[in-house]
């Protein structure tokens, strides 16, 4: 969880070498998309070169700081509202007109990135074909699992705005603990 204004902090540098040493699986979310100075291109920016992660968001925010909304679903190609007084109920519309082209080109960039995983999706890019919701999800998930990809979400938890969408990636993307094999670390007395 990073904070859409501070970035990756000091704290997310040691979560991150815990994460790397017990080879965990991430996915990142930007939170507080709704305070002053939210600027999740730069948090994105910050994961990539503060952190090494191959780094890629699958949504873009509807409105920053005051007037964040809600967020763009890159893969489904929707617009994902939270509405209610607790962002309980969400919305799916269309993408409004004026952020249509900054999807499709933050879209295009994550199937290039993606595609770097996948023969099968290099080869339908290459041949101009439409991708799959599905095939972009096995990818995500495959990249993943082996730590080489870090999808990133966006949102504010406070008010729950971009939380469902993250918790149907964690069940959708991230392993099971049973097929997960824990290896216990050994204690070994100081001499």
């Amino acid at each position: 969880v990073l904070c859409a204004v501070g970035g990756v902090q000091a704290q997310s540098l040691t979560i991150d070498r815990q994460m790397r040493r017990y080879n965990v699986p991430r996915i990142a979310f930007i939170n507080k998309m709704d305070r002053i100075g939210a600027n999740p291109d730069n948090v994105v920016t910050q994961l990539r070169e503060k952190l090494g992660c191959d780094a890629w968001p699958v949504e873009i925010p509807i409105g920053k700081e005051h007037s964040f909304q809600g967020v763009v679903d890159l893969i489904g190609m929707r617009a994902i509202y939270f509405d209610g007084d607790n962002g309980e109920k969400l919305r799916y519309e269309p993408i409004p007109e004026d952020l249509l082209e900054q999807a499709e080109r933050s879209r295009a960039k994550l199937l290039e990135a993606l595609s770097m995983y996948s023969d099968a999706l290099m080869e339908k890019l290459l041949a101009e074909e439409e991708v799959e919701s599905e095939l972009i999800y096995d990818v995500m998930k495959q990249a993943l699992q082996f730590n080489h990809f870090t999808p990133v979400f966006m949102g504010s938890a406070f008010k729950n705005k971009g939380v469902q969408p993250l918790l149907d990636a964690v069940v959708r993307l991230l392993p099971s603990p049973n097929d997960c094999h824990p290896k216990a670390m050994e204690f070994q007395e100081p001499h």
